[in-house]
């Protein structure tokens, strides 16, 4: 599974970089190889994955959103008036352990237009800013419904 997982994560880097040279795809492998390793020392025991088709699920649903935000973003910034209205979300938690959390924050982070500021000191609470932060509730809700309902399903 790590061998899949490292390929995964190289050719999401391909994609992300938008280069698909030789060199690109080794340093995308290496990287991909130590950001595991050091994740399962930080973890202690590595997660077991006892759901493929809900973290496929997982990762489709973040291209989605990530697609859906970027359009967002796109069109609120190329609009001669800004209209927005950025602001600071507490949101609570379901998910408890630290990589569940690490995963939300990063996957809430990655999403345009949202920010994982902090984890509070109890890990029962983020902090998020969102440009456009006009109902903190619907973005609340769609964290919830989305992301970390995934990731309950996926690694609960």
């Amino acid at each position: 599974m790590p061998i899949l997982l490292a390929g995964l994560f190289t050719l999401i880097w391909l994609g992300i970089t938008g280069s698909w040279t030789l060199p690109n795809l080794i340093l995308g492998l290496l990287l991909s190889i130590v950001a595991l390793m050091l994740v399962r020392f930080q973890l202690g025991t590595p997660q077991t994955v006892r759901r493929p088709v809900k973290i496929l699920a997982l990762v489709a649903l973040f291209v989605v959103e990530l697609i859906k935000s970027a359009w967002r973003v796109l069109v609120l910034v190329t609009k001669p008036r800004m209209d927005v209205k950025p602001g600071i979300i507490v949101y609570p938690l379901r998910v408890q352990s630290d990589f569940q959390i690490a995963l939300l924050a990063n996957l809430i982070t990655l999403t345009p237009g949202t920010l994982t500021v902090d984890v509070t000191d109890d890990r029962s609470r983020l902090i998020i800013h969102a440009l456009d932060a006009v109902d903190p509730d619907a973005v609340r809700a769609d964290i919830e419904q989305g992301f970390e309902r995934l990731i309950l399903e996926a690694f609960g």
